[in-house]
């Protein structure tokens, strides 16, 4: 009669939870052998070039940016200052003035693109099966190159273009439409018509999933079609919407490059962002300005998807 060996398993070392890279790797070297170490160490090496590329082209230089926003002067004659200038940069009017209007761009562009994209992805959610050339219409904005956006802008609003010439038609004198404050909203209007098509795409995915089942039990109910939306379909697209919030921002920082094509490197008052301030002091090699430039830059950005990450945490929590 043959005797069962019961064989001990050998006790997994769990890599999800190491705390630290290096100091896990070093602990779990002697509980490794043979393929599994080599496989570990492959592993291993094969994210070491993510985690160096990492290291050495953002984690390094944003602390020269860093280190060039507190000091003055180069190289070894660099002088600690702390925070002044970051106090000379609030008094600078270009500063201010880029700030605000970065800051304003966001506050009246993210509220309308996901205003206009929700309503449209509802609208578009029990048809979706009529209007599959539309959803693919919508993106073509998105994809279309910078060159033909801006081509777009001139044909559209130049001191000869379509809107000049229908003003002319009807006896109103012309405008100069990129020269003066409407060139914040022609702008935002291109933003909106650039993007929108993108976000309906991201929300139309997330309102899709939810079951039909809910309406259904909802409707039997009694319940009507804004006790539905409110209680099954927002509680449910937090997550959608943040992530779409998150791409919107993105898009809203990519719109620069329209900005910059149309308007140059010193555009209209209204729509002198930070990265025209940026760039500006990139080209005039003035480093510690442009360092601080860069922090505050990095603080809106943080800033605005942290907040907006503990609104869609908080209201996947309360479930309202």
């Amino acid at each position: 009669m043959k005797r069962r060996v019961r064989r001990r398993r050998k006790k997994k070392f769990d890599f999800v939870a190491a705390p630290g890279f290096f100091k896990e790797l070093w602990r779990s070297l002697p509980q490794l052998k043979g393929e599994r170490l080599r496989r570990t160490l492959t592993g291993y090496g094969m994210i070491a070039p993510i985690i160096i590329g990492a290291v050495v082209f953002y984690i390094v230089p944003f602390g020269i940016v860093l280190k060039y926003s507190a000091t003055l002067g180069y190289g070894g004659n660099s002088t600690f200052v702390g925070l002044e200038h970051y106090r000379k940069m609030l008094e600078n009017d270009m500063f201010t003035l880029a700030f605000k209007n970065t800051l304003r761009f966001l506050v009246i562009a993210l509220p309308a693109i996901m205003l206009l994209s929700y309503l449209i992805a509802l609208f578009l959610k029990n048809n979706a099966g009529k209007y599959k050339l539309v959803k693919s219409v919508f993106l073509l904005p998105y994809i279309m190159p910078v060159a033909g956006t801006v081509l777009l802008i001139d044909l559209l609003f130049d001191s000869s273009g379509v809107m000049n010439d229908l003003l002319t038609l009807l006896g109103i004198p012309t405008m100069d439409w990129i020269g003066s404050g409407y060139a914040f909203w022609i702008v935002l209007l291109l933003y909106l018509w650039k993007n929108t098509g993108y976000s309906i795409i991201l929300l139309l995915a997330g309102l899709v999933t939810i079951p039909e089942e809910l309406y259904e039990a909802a409707e039997l109910d009694g319940a009507s079609g804004f006790q539905k939306f409110r209680y099954i379909t927002t509680p449910q697209m937090w997550y959608t919407v943040f992530m779409t919030l998150v791409f919107s921002v993105i898009n809203a920082f990519k719109c620069f490059r329209e900005i910059f094509l149309v308007g140059g490197e010193h555009p209209h008052e209204s729509i002198y962002m930070l990265q025209h301030f940026i760039n500006n002091s990139f080209a005039n090699l003035n480093y510690s300005r442009l360092a601080v430039a860069s922090v505050s830059f990095f603080v809106i950005i943080v800033t605005v998807f942290a907040t907006l990450y503990a609104w869609i945490s908080h209201k996947d929590k309360v479930g309202d």
